[in-house]
């Protein structure tokens, strides 16, 4: 008996129907637990490119505490021929080789290692241009991978100086060292810093492919961070969020998909623009990706997530307004709802226990407060002050998904120094403002970052190390966290910010964030 189905049949939960991926469990909750043997089928975790496999309406996979669904508006959903499955380019990578459904719609290092294992390093999941710690390494050996192996960490190399929206170069307010390179890559003559074509290399997770609606969802008239106007799509002129990717490189999903094919998929686009086909290839992959909706909706210890009205789940995403700003001080729609769900008759006493403890972490969450400092993107953003006395919900404001509503980046200190987590594995940048532009409001002239973040694409001292807030949805599938992979476990996300803020969280209080963070 597989794992999970010791977990549901212990539970007493009813009405499951699961279709298993390997070890992996997959499908909507529709059967009880005792018919499991009846409708269960096999088939592969991994999804590979070309796989011709039906993507079904909705699907869900086991992880450490518990399950995680997938719902497909468009499904069930045949993937052969899809722009999203298909590989594009000369690598034979597909959108779904860094975007896996047992792993919410990114990838877990649990699934790289098991690829690296499985293909003996082969899968083009490890493809050179940015699967391995630099092009010019020996690609057959684990060592030159060990980034993505040890971190799931991606090469995303920039170029420099930074380049605008319409391809004019930018004269950056700071000049960039290499103080540590431990890939070679930023040294490296043919891919780094001093080549030919100068390259900044940095290393990050892929975000989650899903939820769009949150991503895209704009909940101000004005950049509030710096009091600017808003950002706009310089195609259509429209306003963008700012909460697609790390260093805001790509506003719009069109623009993130010609990014994506360009540099992971190696395609090659004539004239440096998209032809008719491959724009159609793009609108297929963002027509998927809009109709996908990602949460954990199973909890080992506090059971199915969406019981008695409860938001857990990707259907409650689905329904819910999308941009919506969380009060950081009641907002009954996160604590009345799982207060419900701690009280449903049908929860036994453990589940109970914990469900206990996912209700106190949401007040963690959205009442304790503590002082927040030289944190730029925040902190000097009018009329804030620094240092301000607010909690974890300030920042991760949005309504079910724990994302910025404002939009822009922030440095909540996860890749400058010195409140980054120590890395060195990573590269390590000095990065020096000239003497005629303002410094870095909270870090001098003089910054040690192991990532520039959002100064890769404006070259200003004041964006050093800001960096797009994740979403909080599907965090069990997709370990490890932040955009460097330098916490392994959620817990290691609570502890991170317990230290840079001196929090002074009891041991309950961190068990009790933990495990809201958990079931989201």
């Amino acid at each position: 008996m597989t794992p999970i189905k010791q977990l549901l049949r212990s539970s007493g939960r009813k009405r499951f129907t699961f279709a298993l991926i390997g070890t992996v469990t997959v499908s909507a909750f529709v059967a009880s637990a005792a018919d499991l043997s009846d409708v269960v089928k096999t088939a592969e975790h991994w999804w590979a490119p070309n796989s011709k496999r039906e993507f079904p309406h909705t699907l869900s996979a086991e992880n450490p505490n518990g399950v995680v669904s997938t719902l497909n508006l468009a499904g069930p959903m045949k993937t052969e021929g899809h722009a999203f499955f298909t590989p594009l380019g000369s690598n034979g990578r597909a959108c779904v080789s860094c975007h896996q459904p047992a792993d919410g719609m990114s990838i877990s290092v649990d699934t790289i290692r098991q690829r690296w294992d499985v293909t003996q390093g082969k899968d083009p999941l490890f493809a050179a241009i940015d699967g391995s710690n630099c092009p010019s390494l020996p690609q057959d050996k684990a060592s030159s991978h060990s980034l993505l192996l040890e971190r799931g960490l991606f090469r995303i190399f920039r170029p420099w100086p930074p380049k605008a929206s319409d391809g004019s170069a930018i004269e950056p307010e700071f000049t960039i060292e290499v103080v540590r390179d431990p890939t070679g890559c930023n040294l490296d003559k043919t891919y780094g810093l001093n080549s030919a074509r100068p390259y900044i290399s940095v290393f990050r997770r892929p975000r989650a492919a899903t939820n769009t609606k949150y991503l895209t969802a704009i909940g101000y008239d004005f950049e509030p961070k710096n009091g600017l106007p808003m950002i706009l799509d310089p195609e259509t002129g429209a306003p963008t969020s700012g909460n697609l990717m790390a260093d805001a490189r790509a506003l719009t999903l069109k623009a993130q998909a010609v990014d994506a094919m360009r540099w992971h998929l190696e395609v090659q686009f004539k004239n440096s623009k998209p032809d008719s086909k491959q724009l159609q290839q793009i609108q297929q992959i963002i027509d998927f990706e809009t109709r996908l909706y990602t949460a954990q909706s199973f909890d080992k210890q506090g059971g199915k997530l969406n019981e008695n009205g409860t938001q857990g789940g990707p259907e409650f995403l689905e329904r819910s307004q999308a941009g919506a700003l969380q009060s950081t001080a009641n907002n009954p729609s996160w604590s009345e709802e799982y207060k419900a769900w701690k009280n449903a008759p049908a929860a036994n006493e453990e589940q109970r226990a914990f469900r206990e403890s996912v209700v106190r972490g949401i007040e963690v969450y959205s009442r304790r407060t503590f002082l927040i400092s030289d944190s730029a993107g925040l902190n000097n953003m009018s009329p804030m002050g620094n240092p301000i006395r607010d909690g974890c919900s300030l920042c991760h404001n949005m309504l079910r998904t724990g994302m910025d509503v404002a939009p822009g980046q922030v440095d909540l200190g996860t890749t400058n120094l010195p409140y980054a987590n120590p890395s060195p594995e990573l590269p390590l940048f000095k990065l020096t403002c000239k003497p005629d532009v303002p410094p870095h409001p909270y870090l001098g002239r003089v910054i040690y970052t192991q990532d520039p973040g959002f100064a890769l694409t404006t070259g200003k001292c004041k964006d050093i190390g800001k960096i797009t807030m994740q979403s909080l949805r599907g965090l069990s599938a997709r370990p490890p966290y932040f955009s460097n992979g330098t916490a392994k476990t959620i817990r290691e996300i609570v502890d991170f910010y317990d230290r840079r803020y001196n929090i002074g969280y009891t041991e309950q209080e961190k068990q009790d964030l933990t495990n809201l963070m958990s079931v989201l």
